[in-house]
């Protein structure tokens, strides 16, 4: 990626090092809690359906992860000049004059989010989370999480490598973002709570590769307007889409494929939903709930 010219956010919150007191975990916590992750371990659907936390989504689910690796030496604000801070920081920054200006032709005006850096383990508005949650957006605070050790974890377990790959993980969840400022996410949420629980993970998989989507859009405005995007760029973050499937994430982790299960939607699903919007650049065509097809 060419990030030259990208501005760095002000909007980067680094909680790295930051020690945290022991929680009783997302929306209440104790056993009702540890109940709705069996269920959810079990039968294979986003626990957050039941929690009701307002995350409006995962994110980038990494069952069975073995994240170990630290993001920064311990320490209050450890690891605040370098140079992963600042690649996000760039990335960030660039979804954030894109957004801005799509917003502004839109006539509405955008809020821009926080983006909190953390290792280990996060208090959110949303709950308690770990790493090995993997990155996710929280709407009730309007906050992006992510502890940097994920992209270990997607160069070596997942085999999607590159700056490209990490920059598509963060917009993303800013897709998430957008879709909580449109109301999205709350009419998404408010369905999944009187749906049963295949129509509920249906509606997650729209939401997903509707960010997906809008993470493509993010990727055609800035390169068309400040030409951000290399030779290989575009094939590995369609490597990533792909990787984070939900198939591909279960053939890993079980050994067999529940497609009843998808909460994020297929690997040829990402990539599809992701290329649409880096095609096109339009947030049209990134209604993933006006169509049987996905």
């Amino acid at each position: 990626m060419r990030m030259d010219n990208e501005q760095e956010s002000q909007n980067v919150e680094d909680r790295r090092g930051t020690r945290m007191p022991m929680s009783r975990g997302v929306a209440g916590g104790g056993i009702g809690m540890i109940i709705i992750l069996v269920l959810a371990l079990f039968f294979g659907f986003d626990p957050s359906v039941l929690m009701g936390g307002g995350s409006g989504g995962g994110g980038l689910p990494i069952p069975g992860s073995q994240m170990t690796e630290r993001s920064a030496p311990a320490g209050p604000g450890a690891g605040q000049n370098d140079e992963m801070r600042q690649f996000i920081a760039k990335v960030l920054g660039s979804t954030e004059r894109t957004w801005n200006d799509v917003f502004q032709r839109n006539g509405r005006e955008y809020a821009e989010p926080k983006l909190v850096l953390f290792s280990g383990q996060v208090q959110s508005a949303c709950g308690f989370a770990q790493a090995a949650s993997g990155p996710f957006y929280c709407g009730l605070d309007q906050k992006v999480y992510i502890d940097l050790s994920f992209y270990r974890e997607l160069r070596e377990r997942f085999k999607a490598p590159g700056d490209f790959a990490q920059a598509y993980v963060i917009a993303h969840e800013i897709g998430h973002h957008v879709q909580n400022q449109l109301g999205i996410m709350q009419r998404v949420q408010s369905a999944q709570q009187r749906a049963g629980q295949g129509e509920a993970n249906d509606l997650s998989v729209r939401l997903e590769l509707q960010a997906d989507c809008f993470a493509g859009v993010w990727a055609h405005t800035a390169h068309r307007d400040r030409q951000i995007l290399q030779e290989g760029d575009i094939e590995e973050g369609l490597n990533a889409a792909a990787q984070i499937g939900d198939d591909r994430i279960q053939m890993r982790t079980r050994g067999y494929v529940v497609p009843e299960g998808f909460t994020h939607g297929s690997a040829a699903q990402r990539q599809r939903w992701f290329r649409r919007g880096l095609e096109s650049g339009d947030m049209r065509q990134c209604d993933t709930f006006a169509t049987r097809q996905l």
